[in-house]
């Protein structure tokens, strides 16, 4: 099932994509696409709902994030063994850890806005999940079943403010529009293979991230069971688990984002993102 959430900014309606591309709207069944709607009963209920009998979305609409209210939003550094090496970075022997702020998310194909004295604006395709059962202390074959979906995130990065302020990660991860995340959630049950899937980025048409999920060092079970460790997930809360190789840093020359680009991203079975990028206003 692919869950979704269409409409304008802050006023997003539920919705599902059928099997004919077609979005259909949840709203007589749930109020939102969020942590109270992702268990596995829950998710059960609208898997048995028939799309066909659902109103369809006609025209064009806006799509918004594909998890509305999230509570946290944690990040994995160097997951990939091909990216640490481009990094120059060692393979990390434990999780690295960051928090993107939630005010950072957008839609899929939203404008992605350089923030002020930006230099070094990076992108990151990158494979995300949601979880949707409580996770405290488990296993990492506990840790399964409490993830409710996966979809694409670009971690847009500004590498100056990240890596040049005193180690200070987050500071370069939050900006505004720094996290879009969509088009779709797709549930656990319906991915597939979530260590084999291919994931690419390209910006103005150059693809630069062309990697596979099979290069992760750490699954997204054992980041989960890892994380529980340490706080308690919650149903809503957002997880992105790394990039491939190819991100603007790595490039020799580093290349970096400029107003007018436009990056495409997408996942294996996932869907794909759209964004131009922009200045941010003086």
């Amino acid at each position: 099932m692919k869950l979704l959430r269409y409409g304008t900014p802050g006023k997003e309606q539920p919705g599902l994509l059928d099997d004919q591309g077609n979005i259909r709207s949840l709203a007589s069944h749930v109020s939102d696409i969020d942590g109270t709607v992702l268990d596995s009963d829950s998710l059960a209920k609208l898997q048995s709902l028939d799309a066909k009998e659902l109103p369809q979305v006609e025209g064009e609409v806006r799509l918004g994030a594909c998890v509305g209210n999230i509570g946290k939003f944690i990040c994995i550094g160097l997951n990939y063994a091909d990216h640490a090496a481009e990094t120059g970075a060692p393979i990390p022997p434990e999780p690295v850890v960051f928090m993107k702020a939630t005010s950072s998310v957008i839609g899929p194909n939203d404008t992605v806005v350089i923030p002020r004295n930006s230099e070094k604006t990076d992108w990151e395709v990158e494979l995300a999940m949601v979880i949707g059962k409580t996770a405290s202390y488990v296993s990492e074959e506990e840790a399964a079943e409490c993830i409710a979906g996966y979809f694409v995130c670009n971690d847009i990065s500004e590498r100056e403010f990240q890596l040049e302020r005193s180690g200070q990660w987050d500071l370069g991860k939050g900006c505004d529009t720094f996290g879009p995340i969509g088009p779709y959630l797709v549930t656990a049950d319906e991915v597939g293979d979530v260590a084999n899937l291919s994931m690419w980025l390209e910006v103005n048409g150059h693809r630069f991230q062309d990697g596979n999920t099979s290069t992760m060092i750490f699954s997204p079970a054992f980041i989960v069971s890892y994380l529980s460790q340490y706080m308690s997930l919650q149903p809503g809360d957002v997880i992105s688990t790394g990039t491939p190789p190819g991100v603007g840093l790595g490039q020799k020359p580093p290349i970096y984002l400029k107003p007018g680009d436009v990056m495409e991203l997408g996942i294996e079975g996932l869907g794909s993102q759209k964004q131009i990028v922009t200045a941010c206003p003086k």
